[in-house]
């Protein structure tokens, strides 16, 4: 039997209307209308001065979105206490900013605290300005990626835990608790690039794309499977979407919740296993009283992923 698709929502985290009672309405009304998942993404700052350009694309501005941020565990840890059933996770955090024993630790308590309703997505992020302020050489950041989850699935694991890396050293050491899933929380790969994709088939179990359409989307994920060894289980795939892009480049453009729905209802009918739909840049939302209707605005996407 086919598992439905699972739509999910970014959580409203970025601008500075956003307070608690937006989140706090926000994932009450998602949990209670059926919604699957509730995601939230990571950024640092906003640099008045932009050397490596939005998304890795020189010269583009960052969205003005972006000049306040809430940070992601700590959202996701108010939402955990304020939702019973509804999946949490990020996508996503940028692995150059954490450190492995530390993150581990972190997204351990969040599985436990929720339940075990955690998902976890990182990629190798794009701001150089950022990774400056952790001292990290972004030419380093595919590396690091690797040595991040390696090392955080050796803190999962048995006890006593050691790794020895380029970037990072655990000594013989017991790492707990570990976290309520077994062996981890799913493992969400945002990455697109030909080494971000061998990286995602080795290491994710779930690889999850932005920008471009469904049929690109598709043929990628082909290409990810054929590229997984046989040993693991196979990829499944959760396609990002938004009410209105961060920016209006190829073919990134506003959707209606009608337009939405037929990318939903083609997602379904293609088996692809989630989608979750970003309203963070949408420029008709400046209130809570905004964030708080969204939900329902939404909710049509739920019957169009039931065929």
């Amino acid at each position: 039997m086919t598992t439905p698709l699972r739509v999910g929502l970014s959580l409203p985290q970025l601008g500075s209307h956003v307070d608690a009672r937006a989140v706090r309405g926000f994932a009450e009304r998602a949990e209670e209308l059926g919604f699957g998942s509730l995601f939230v993404q990571q950024h640092l700052f906003f640099p008045h001065v932009v050397e490596s350009g939005y998304s890795a694309r020189p010269g583009l501005a960052v969205p003005e979105a972006y000049r306040s941020v809430l940070q992601p565990m700590e959202l996701l840890a108010a939402v955990a206490g304020w939702t019973s059933e509804i999946v949490i996770g990020t996508s996503i955090l940028v692995a150059g900013y954490h450190r492995p024993v530390d993150l581990a630790q972190r997204i351990a308590t969040l599985d436990i605290l929720s339940g075990g309703r955690t998902v976890f997505g990182f990629s190798v992020g794009w701001s150089d300005e950022e990774h400056a302020q952790y001292n990290v050489d972004p030419r380093t950041r595919g590396r690091r990626v690797d040595e991040l989850i390696d090392a955080m699935k050796a803190c999962w694991g048995p006890d006593p835990v050691s790794y020895e890396g380029e970037f990072f050293h655990i000594p013989v050491s017991d790492v707990r608790p570990k976290t309520l899933q077994r062996p981890h929380p799913p493992l969400m790969s945002g990455m697109r690039s030909e080494a971000g994709l061998l990286r995602t088939a080795e290491k994710f179990d779930i690889w999850n794309p932005a920008s471009g359409t469904l049929t690109q989307h598709l043929e990628t994920f082909a290409r990810l499977q054929e590229m997984r060894s046989p040993d693991l289980q196979p990829l499944t795939m959760c396609w990002n979407l938004f009410t209105h892009p961060p920016v209006e480049v190829a073919n990134l453009r506003p959707l209606s919740v009608d337009e939405l729905c037929v990318e939903v209802a083609a997602a379904a009918a293609a088996g692809v296993a989630a989608v979750s739909i970003d309203a963070n840049f949408d420029p008709s939302i400046t209130s809570v009283d905004d964030w708080l209707a969204i939900p329902d605005r939404l909710a049509p996407l739920l019957d169009a992923a039931r065929g």
